[in-house]
C-alpha cells in the first residue's frame, strides 16, 4: 500500500495457555472433505540454530529458497516437537498474565489457501514462533465465508483452518478469529481477492437488489445489503441465518480450542468486516481520499421500500423517494454540496429523518448479527465477541461529519453517533473494536479537517459511558516510534485501558531489523506496564536490539516470508 493512503482507514484478552497434542485439530466432519493433517516431516540432515540468548538450541534441516538462492533453516522439526519442548525453546514470551494491554498481530489475508492448507507454511511457522518469543499474546486470522462455504450452502471446508489453529495452539499463541462475511479485495490494504461464496453471487446475479446500491445504480458486491437481512433470499435461508449457521459450524469444528486457543470471535458486519455501509469503495477508483462517499440505500426492493414505509409512518410520504439529492458524489468535499455544507440540509427536518433512519438500519443490522453470535458462543468461558467500527476521521472537524454520515454513523457537531453503537454492543456484552489508533492529527492534511485523535477520544468516552470494553487496531502498517507512542497513549493511558490491541500486519516488513527491534520494545511496553513515553520506547528498543534482531528465528521469518 502506498504511503499516501496514510489518512485512510483499513479495515482484540488472553486466558491461560492450553496446549494441544499434535493432530488434535484434525477433526472428522461429514459435511466437509477430509481434513488436511499437519504431520511431522522426516528430517535427515540437521544443524543447530539458537532461538534466544541463553536459551537452548534446537536441531533442524536446511531448506533452499530459490527466489534468493539463500540457504535457510527448515523449522518443521521444531514446529512438530511436543508442545512442552516448543514452550521451553520459546522461553517466557507471551501467554502469561498481562498487566497492561496484550498485543495480537493480524495474519496475512491469504493465510489459508483455497482448497485447504496454509500458504508459506514454513514461513508461517517461523513467524509465529518469532512472535511468541517477542511476547505477543496471539494473532488474528480471517475465516473467509467465501472460502469455507464456497461451493454449496451448508457445506463447510475447514481444512486450512484446522492446520492454522493447530499450529497456533502448539506454539502457544491465542487466536482472534474473524468471521469474515465480506469480500476481500477493493478496500485499503486488500492484497488478494476472495469473493463471496459462489452460490451467494449466483443469487445476487438473479436479484441485483441484494447488493448495496447508490443513487447512480452502482452495485457493490462486497457484502450483502442489510436490507434483506431477514428475508429468505439465499436458497431458502436469510443472510442472518447463513451467518449464524456458519458460526455454529465453526463452534462445532473447533470446540476443543474455543476458550483456550481461540479466545475471541470478531463478527464481520459489513465491508472490510466493519459495521458500516460500503460508502467509500476505493478499489476501482470510485472513491478517493478525502471524499465524503455516498449513501447506499437505493435498491428498490429492500432499502427504498423500507424508507418509503418509514416516511409514510411520519406523515411525510415525499421523504420516502430516496436519499438527499443534493449530497454530492463520492469524491466531493462537504462544502461542495448543499446537503453537507456548514448550514446544509443535514441539520434540517428532512436530514434528521433520513439520517436517523439510515443509521438505525445499520444499528438494527448489527444487533441482529451480534445477538446471533452471542447465542452461539456466550456459554463458552474465555471467549469474547467483538465488533469492529471504522475510524472515519477525515472531515471530522466540520459540522456535518459527512464521511461518517454516508457510512452510517450519525455523528455530527451536535450529535454523538458512537454512543448508540456502544450501547447496542453493551446489551450483548460485546467488545467495541476501533481502528486508526496509531494516527495523530498533525500527520493529516489540515485542509481535510482530519482529527483521528479526537475521534478515538470520543469513541473511548462512548465505550466508558456504555460500560463496554474497548479494543483497538492501527489502520495502516506503521513501524515507527511515533506511531507506537501514539498507540501506547491511546490504548493504555486513558481512564481505562483497552482490553487488547491488534497490530496490522504480519509480513516481511515487520521482520526487518529496525522494525522488529522497535516492535519488540512496543509489545513489552504495552504488555508489562501499559504505558510509556517516546523516550521509554527508544530505550526499550535499544535494550532489545541484541536479543531480538540477530536471533536466527527472526532472520528465518523475514527471509522465508520475503521469498515465499
Amino acid at each position: 500500500m502506498a504511503f499516501n493512503l496514510a489518512h485512510q482507514v483499513g479495515s482484540l484478552c488472553g486466558s491461560p495457555m492450553v496446549m494441544v497434542e499434535p493432530g488434535s485439530a484434525a477433526r472428522a466432519d461429514p459435511q466437509t472433505a477430509p481434513a488436511t493433517v499437519w504431520k511431522p516431516q522426516a528430517v535427515d540432515r540437521r544443524f543447530r540454530i539458537q532461538i534466544g540468548v541463553g536459551q537452548a538450541e534446537m536441531e533442524t534441516a536446511p531448506q533452499t529458497c530459490h527466489a534468493r538462492s539463500l540457504a535457510l533453516p527448515d523449522l518443521s522439526a521444531a514446529s512438530d516437537a511436543p508442545a512442552a519442548e516448543v514452550r521451553e525453546h520459546l522461553g517466557g514470551g507471551g501467554g502469561g498474565a498481562v498487566k497492561g494491554v496484550p498485543v495480537f498481530v493480524m495474519m496475512p489475508l491469504d493465510t489459508v489457501r483455497p482448497g485447504g492448507g496454509l500458504n508459506r507454511k514454513k514461513a508461517m511457522n517461523a513467524s509465529l514462533m518469532a512472535l511468541k518469543n517477542a511476547g505477543v499474546e496471539g494473532v488474528m486470522v480471517d475465516v473467509w465465508w467465501g472460502m469455507v462455504e464456497k461451493e454449496r450452502p451448508g457445506e463447510y471446508d475447514w481444512r486450512g483452518y484446522d492446520e492454522f489453529m493447530e499450529m497456533a495452539a502448539r506454539i502457544g499463541l491465542k487466536v482472534q478469529a474473524v468471521m469474515s462475511f465480506h469480500q476481500c479485495g477493493g478496500n485499503v490494504g486488500d492484497s488478494v481477492t476472495i469473493p463471496l461464496p459462489r452460490w451467494v453471487l449466483e443469487e445476487m446475479d438473479k436479484d441485483p437488489d441484494l447488493a448495496y446500491t447508490d443513487q447512480w445504480g452502482r452495485r457493490n458486491p462486497e457484502y450483502l445489503s442489510l436490507g434483506c437481512d431477514a428475508l429468505p433470499v439465499l436458497k431458502g435461508r436469510t443472510p442472518v441465518q447463513c451467518y449464524a449457521d456458519f458460526m455454529r459450524a465453526f463452534r462445532h469444528r473447533f470446540s476443543d480450542l474455543l476458550g483456550s486457543t481461540i479466545v475471541e470471535i470478531q463478527v464481520g458486519m459489513g465491508p472490510a468486516g466493519e459495521l458500516r455501509y460500503p460508502s467509500y469503495p476505493e478499489g476501482d477508483g470510485t472513491w478517493k481520499f478525502p471524499g465524503i462517499g455516498a449513501f447506499q440505500c437505493y435498491d428498490k426492493v429492500y432499502m427504498l421500500s423500507n424508507l418509503k414505509a418509514a416516511a409514510e409512518k411520519v406523515g411525510k410520504a415525499e421523504w420516502g423517494n430516496g436519499g438527499p439529492a443534493d449530497a454530492g458524489g463520492y469524491k466531493n468535499w462537504p462544502e461542495d454540496t448543499a446537503f453537507f455544507r456548514r448550514e446544509g440540509g443535514w441539520n434540517g427536518p428532512y436530514g434528521e429523518f433520513f439520517l436517523s433512519w439510515y443509521s438505525q438500519m445499520l444499528l438494527d443490522h448489527g444487533e441482529r448479527i451480534v445477538s446471533s453470535a452471542t447465542s452461539i458462543f456466550d456459554d463458552l468461558a474465555g471467549v469474547k465477541i467483538s465488533v469492529k467500527v471504522a475510524g472515519i476521521h477525515w472531515h471530522y472537524g466540520t459540522r456535518s461529519h459527512a464521511p461518517e454520515l454516508t457510512a452510517g454513523y450519525y455523528n455530527t457537531r451536535y450529535r454523538d453517533g458512537y454512543l448508540p453503537i456502544a450501547r447496542m454492543l453493551g446489551r450483548h456484552g460485546a467488545v467495541f473494536n476501533f481502528t486508526c489508533v496509531e494516527m495523530r492529527d498533525g500527520e493529516q492534511p489540515s485542509e481535510a479537517e482530519c482529527k483521528p485523535e479526537e475521534l478515538v477520544g470520543q469513541v473511548a468516552a462512548a465505550a466508558r459511558e456504555a460500560g463496554v470494553e474497548l479494543a483497538g487496531e492501527n489502520a495502516l502498517p506503521r513501524y515507527d516510534e511515533t506511531a507506537h507512542e501514539q498507540i501506547v497513549r491511546a490504548a493504555a493511558c486513558g481512564q481505562e485501558k483497552m482490553g487488547a490491541f491488534t497490530y496490522l500486519r504480519m509480513g516481511p516488513d515487520l521482520f526487518e531489523p529496525d522494525n522488529w527491534r522497535r516492535f519488540v520494545a512496543f509489545v513489552k511496553i504495552m504488555a508489562e506496564s501499559g504505558g510509556g513515553s517516546a523516550e521509554h520506547c527508544r530505550e526499550m528498543a535499544e535494550r532489545e536490539e541484541e536479543l531480538s534482531v540477530h536471533v536466527p528465528l527472526v532472520q528465518e521469518a523475514a527471509a522465508t516470508l520475503t521469498c515465499a
